[in-house]
């Protein structure tokens, strides 16, 4: 069989996606879906070194609309362990979709925000993919910051 068998007829109406081709996060289609029963995860009740964590995360928005990613229910947790020369925080993270072009930005970000309250000596964020996440997990402060942002939820 010669190449030619396989190559496919430019008069087909046949589109092939490039798999290379990133796109945008905000241009997701999104399914509803329900949200896990213990998300979104917002800090409440929170206190001391965790609510500063938790503080300095909402300061985190999407690079693609002013909504922070508490809001927008991509933090699935924080966890502190206290050592001799500070805590370590760890925050399990998620992203809207896995080919998210913003990944290494909000990762790093998300890093950033969590090892800045004062008593903090590290963190590291755990990129966690269970449960998927869903637009059901945006909280309502979150779906209203979408609203004025043009987006519908």
């Amino acid at each position: 069989m010669s190449d030619d068998e396989f190559a496919p007829d430019p008069n087909d109406d046949v589109r092939v996606d490039d798999p290379t081709e990133s796109r945008a996060c905000a241009y997701t289609s999104y399914d509803r879906g329900q949200a896990h029963e213990a998300f979104p995860r917002t800090g409440t009740g929170t206190t001391g070194l965790e609510r500063a964590v938790w503080d300095a995360l909402y300061d985190v928005e999407d690079p693609e609309m002013p909504v922070s990613v508490v809001d927008l229910g991509l933090v699935y947790g924080v966890a502190l362990d206290d050592r001799e020369d500070g805590a370590h925080v760890v925050v399990d993270f998620t992203l809207t979709y896995t080919g998210c072009p913003a990944r290494e930005m909000l990762l790093s970000d998300v890093e950033e925000a969590a090892a800045s309250p004062e008593g903090v000596a590290s963190a590291e964020v755990r990129l966690v993919w269970s449960p998927p996440w869903s637009v059901e997990m945006v909280t309502e402060a979150g779906r209203e910051d979408l609203r004025e942002f043009g987006v519908s939820v």
